[in-house]
């Protein structure tokens, strides 16, 4: 995979937190104005203490057998795809998540599509329960 060398020390930390389900690194990795693109609510979210709360939360918490197959760079080599396969509540779903860096490696934009329906509404719903109510702070309007 063709990346900038700040991404790639970025993606090397997110895959060792994955790995060791210690995500307590994770600020260190984001923008400050980053923002989250859920594949449940239309309106992004915005800022560390969001997407570290949803990230940390979908993965020690909601995913379950969690794991990585592909990734993909475009050719500025700032922004990834990661294709992944993951469990939640009984339910088998594959996704994508779609990451945008700054020069610097930062985070700065995190989209996550998911597939099928009834993984997405499972993922939805055990997120809805768990954080549901924090979350509300954090939605960006106007997108």
């Amino acid at each position: 995979m063709n990346v900038t060398p700040a991404v790639d020390r970025t993606l090397v930390t997110w895959h060792r937190m994955v790995a060791q389900r210690d995500m307590s690194a994770l600020p260190g990795l984001l923008h400050p104005d980053a923002v989250f693109r859920s594949p449940a609510a239309f309106n992004p979210y915005q800022g560390v203490e969001a997407l570290t709360l949803i990230l940390t939360t979908v993965l020690l918490e909601v995913f379950e057998d969690f794991t990585y197959h592909r990734e993909l760079a475009s050719d500025d080599g700032r922004n990834v795809v990661l294709e992944f396969s993951a469990k939640v509540g009984g339910r088998d779903l594959k996704g994508i998540d779609m990451i945008r860096f700054d020069d610097h490696g930062k985070i700065t934009d995190f989209e996550v599509m998911v597939r099928p329906a009834s993984g997405l509404q499972a993922l939805g719903e055990t997120m809805g329960r768990k954080i549901g109510a924090q979350l509300a702070a954090f939605k960006k309007e106007g997108f």
